[in-house]
């Protein structure tokens, strides 16, 4: 780790595991308690011999669960590192309840802001465990500006962090999940993609990476962006030929008019980002 931290102020652009390859139980985030493991209370202390007696008790786990003796005992609950307490009781706005991405150059800030209060190794490993944590890089991938000291945005978050972030909590979230999270990842990509303003293209040579299980999903999402732009714009087309008003058209498609208005109004946007498009990528003099 070196002085200029740059692994504390961008981690979601770190490199991460590739998604075909085993995904490990998400580490514990700092200050919070590790997961129960124990059994069944049933046949725990009250437990008696065949004859009536209390039988001996052996070391008992978490919850009261029984633990063969011999075995290792219950897992002290991990403590949080005294400057990531520190820093949530000085900025509760971004360390508290609520984690908020941080500006870059954040680590710089607080030494100038505390000098006598944070030891410089211990201020990188605090902010290393923070910003690795996944409610961090659920922030990041929710879009969520960059905040300083006093808690104000400053600065947008990179399209490529918000990507790397949506990868990584995916991966995290797979080990525990029940149900197939792919769908609800490639919804949360195209919004990401949509939300940085730019083209396709660009947007891909921004994010890709080696991992082709990664690059393979951001594909299909792509194809899903296309499918309902196609489907946007062919209920726009209708609508305008109908000469109807919106709540009539969609009752006679058989459609909740807000959603009628919502793919309308898509479909529209689609349509004015293509024209400035073409208008910026046209020769000087030669935009109609």
């Amino acid at each position: 780790m070196t002085d200029s931290v740059s692994a504390q102020e961008q981690p979601h652009t770190a490199p991460v595991e590739p998604l075909a390859a085993p995904v490990a139980a998400a580490p514990t985030e700092a200050g919070a308690p590790p997961l129960r493991t124990g059994g069944s209370r049933r046949g725990g202390r009250n437990r008696r011999n065949a004859d009536g007696r209390q039988a001996p008790r052996s070391a008992e786990g978490a919850e009261g669960a029984t633990v063969p003796a011999g075995a290792p005992g219950p897992r002290a609950p991990q403590r949080v590192h005294p400057a990531l307490e520190q820093l949530a009781g000085l900025y509760p706005h971004l360390f508290g309840a609520v984690f908020r991405p941080l500006k870059r150059g954040i680590f710089q800030d607080l030494l100038a802001a505390h000098p006598e209060l944070f030891e410089r190794e211990a201020l990188k490993v605090a902010l290393g465990i923070h910003t690795r944590s996944t409610r961090y890089l659920q922030s990041v991938a929710a879009g969520d500006k960059r905040h300083d000291l006093q808690g104000q945005p400053v600065e947008d978050m990179a399209p490529e962090h918000v990507h790397h972030a949506l990868l990584e909590v995916y991966r995290r979230k797979k080990a525990r999940a029940t149900e197939d999270l792919l769908p609800k990842l490639r919804n949360r990509m195209i919004a990401a993609f949509e939300a940085s303003g730019l083209t396709r293209e660009a947007y891909t040579e921004l994010v890709q990476s080696r991992d082709d299980a990664a690059n393979a999903i951001l594909e299909e999402a792509f194809a899903e962006w296309a499918a309902r732009n196609a489907k946007d714009e062919a209920l726009l087309r209708a609508f305008e030929a109908s000469g109807q008003m919106l709540e009539a058209f969609a009752d006679m498609y058989g459609m909740v008019p807000r959603t009628a208005a919502q793919q309308v109004e898509r479909a529209r946007r689609l349509a004015a980002a293509r024209a400035q498009a073409t208008v910026a990528a046209a020769p000087a003099g030669q935009s109609s």
